[in-house]
């Protein structure tokens, strides 16, 4: 039988695992954020691939796009509030990207070179177009966010970590906690809506047990289509919450145990990876990694404090 052939590209490490810090003698179940909860129940498949086998994924323009708007988003707000215009976000575009492309080597191989510049510049105006989106559904200028890409994580009573980077918090003068999320992605359609604010609702849970505080409002900036979703839930939806991430996590344990990480087929599997190695689609995955744990599935996880 022949090997199967591995893509090549970038890492999909979670963000969150970027943050955090390990520290020794914390024995816990394991890890869990928003994406990579997410991933299993869109195809536990694809969680296999991106969490134990690590696959590298090529890098898509629309994702790249979606980190230079963000880091403008967040450098905007390192500004006075007079500066925070529509004219000084867009002069931050191309600083943003070359601060990201520096970051991650692979992406010199975004654009074609023999029309880099054409593919590029296009590109460039498309990341111009979704933050001028921005500036028509908030005015930065009156908004002071209390934290930007913010690391949270708590640890539950079933010792099982949950973790993630929240893009913005904004934290009113009489306590009330606003989670927002920048999306520069379309809006869905209403019957997915709940699928999009479960990583809200995530976060929501995260910062009720780190706070006591339950968020007054979780917020979705679609910029694909300048829309804004918005949510405000009670401590019956987080706790709700937390047994959903429970049961999810119950299921990512007996698939260890098993090895049997089955397919999940449908619509977005067209944007795929990993199509190639996917019994779907008359491949093989590759044979599952020998040796300790990868850094999400570990016993002894990053805490904070």
């Amino acid at each position: 039988m022949s090997t199967p052939t591995v893509p090549t590209g970038i890492e999909p490490i979670d963000p969150a695992e970027r943050v955090g810090t390990r520290v020794d003698g914390v024995e816990v179940l394991g890890a869990l954020s928003p994406s990579r909860a997410g991933d299993f129940l869109a195809c536990p498949l694809l969680y296999r691939f991106r969490t134990i086998d690590r696959l590298p994924e090529p890098p898509s323009v629309d994702a790249v796009r979606g980190t230079v708007v963000h880091k403008v988003l967040e450098d905007l707000f390192d500004l006075p509030a007079a500066e925070r215009t529509p004219e000084r976000a867009d002069a931050m575009v191309v600083p943003s990207w070359e601060a990201v492309r520096e970051a991650e080597p692979a992406l010199e191989s975004l654009f074609p070179a023999h029309d880099e510049g054409a593919a590029l510049g296009a590109w460039l105006v498309s990341c111009r177009d979704v933050l001028a989106r921005y500036f028509t559904l908030e005015d930065p200028q009156r908004l002071e966010p209390a934290d930007r890409e913010l690391y949270v994580e708590t640890l539950t009573e079933a010792k099982l970590l949950l973790r993630g980077v929240i893009d913005r918090v904004d934290v009113a003068a009489d306590g009330s906690i606003r989670v927002v999320d920048y999306k520069t992605s379309r809006s869905p359609r209403e019957s997915y809506e709940g699928s999009a604010l479960f990583q809200l609702k995530f976060y929501a849970l995260v910062i009720w047990r780190m706070r006591g505080v339950v968020p007054k409002r979780l917020q979705l900036i679609y910029l694909g289509n300048s829309e804004v979703l918005t949510y405000d839930p009670d401590e019956r939806d987080l706790l709700a919450t937390e047994r959903k991430i429970h049961a999810i996590w119950d299921a990512v344990r007996l698939a260890k145990e098993s090895g049997d990480w089955q397919p999940s087929p449908g619509p977005l599997c067209r944007f795929c990876s990993h199509k190639a190695l996917c019994p779907e689609y008359g491949g093989t995955p590759p044979p599952l990694p020998a040796g300790p744990p990868q850094p999400a599935e570990a016993a002894s996880v990053p805490l904070s404090g």
